[in-house]
């Protein structure tokens, strides 16, 4: 069993940056690939990044490619997003989210999410 919670949303400028944080309960983060999604109102959620166990692999939407970083420390337990250069269209809730190796970027990879943290980026 996992239990995450995110941290680190808020309201920014667009151009601005954010970092986001994970911090997992349980001494078995270390076996599982994380990832981050987000839900922007009105819109399904949709992947945004994902990171090996090991962070020997990382893989990002197309939208967020250049701008978006995630990392881990496995000796903290936490998970991290940062996000710069902020634009209007990444207001959402972002989750983070645990899983077995499988499908990366598919809700359905996943076995345990976060409640979610609010980003909101005004123009």
């Amino acid at each position: 069993q996992v239990q995450l919670v995110e941290s680190g949303g808020g309201l920014v400028q667009a151009g601005g940056s954010l970092k986001l944080s994970c911090a997992a309960s349980g001494r078995t983060f270390r076996r599982y690939v994380m990832g981050w999604f987000r839900q922007a109102p009105g819109k399904e959620r949709e992947f945004v990044a994902a990171i090996t166990w090991n962070s020997d692999s990382t893989y990002y939407a197309d939208s967020v490619k250049g701008r978006f970083t995630i990392s881990r420390d496995n000796a903290k337990n936490t998970m991290y997003l940062q996000i710069n250069s902020l634009k209007p269209e990444d207001t959402a809730v972002y989750y983070c989210a645990a899983g077995l190796p499988g499908d990366l970027g598919a809700d359905r990879g996943y076995d345990y999410w976060g409640q979610g943290t609010q980003v909101t980026v005004s123009s």
